[in-house]
């Protein structure tokens, strides 16, 4: 553990058309070279595509879509004894943010032959139906955490 201060969270303005500091933390993550105008506008069409294809809001389906694809259990390495055991532990509110935004933007990224709004607009959708490669990979994480159950006894 450092010996010096602990760090100072930064604090996130929201974003300036929905007002919702998730959706500037996401865009923060989609943003690629300091580009942020750029990660704006392609989540923004996203958003709008979503108003245009569905009967609910892009604000809706994202949030739907983040919550599902967030997960709750994840398995860390533990060394005990000379063998390396996967252990499953809790994941802090802030990291399953993190993890559910990064897994979405992977997928929506991973997806071929269309622009990158696009993309994602699909995979908001997926998500919030509770399909997708995001929430593929939240269940996959759950299920790695849920065969090891047995060593759970040494979190700590």
């Amino acid at each position: 553990m450092s010996r010096r201060r602990q760090s100072e969270k930064r604090k996130i303005s929201p974003d300036p058309i929905y007002g919702s500091v998730d959706i500037e933390k996401f865009t923060n993550r989609l943003m690629k070279g300091g580009k942020k105008s750029i990660a704006r506008k392609a989540l923004y069409d996203a958003m709008e595509k979503i108003n245009q294809s569905t009967e609910k809001s892009g604000l809706e389906v994202f949030e739907q879509a983040v919550k599902n694809a967030t997960p709750i259990l994840e398995v860390k390495p533990r060394r005990v004894g000379g063998a390396t055991y996967q252990v499953p532990v809790e994941i802090r509110p802030d990291r399953r943010l993190a993890l559910a935004h990064r897994w979405l933007i992977t997928a929506a990224r991973s997806r071929s032959g269309r622009s990158i709004s696009e993309n994602l607009s699909q995979e908001f959708i997926d998500a919030s139906n509770g399909t997708g490669s995001a929430i593929r990979r939240r269940e996959e994480v759950h299920r790695m955490a849920e065969a090891n159950r047995a060593f759970a006894h040494y979190r700590w």
